[in-house]
């Protein structure tokens, strides 16, 4: 399951080689929402402004985040 994380304006991170920030969606993989969550909570010690489940992630809020969807775990940016 898919779990996106949105960040606030002073939220700036750097994992696995990627930086994270107010433009961009981070999206991570994990079995339930609720360790999604947990797993955010690990790779952005709890500096993040909220975390959605697949589905309830809204996809015309991109317009937000011009940097768009950045993975997690590696591989490629994943595509609007």
């Amino acid at each position: 399951m898919k779990t996106y994380v949105t960040f606030g304006q002073v939220h700036v991170h750097s994992v696995n080689g990627k930086t994270f920030d107010k433009d961009c969606v981070a999206v991570l993989e994990a079995p339930t929402e609720q360790e999604g969550r947990a797993r955010a909570f690990e790779l952005f010690k709890g500096v993040f402004c909220f975390t959605y489940p697949e589905q309830h992630w809204d996809r015309a809020d991109m317009r937000f985040y011009p940097r768009g969807y950045i993975n997690v775990d590696g591989g490629t940016e994943i595509e609007p």
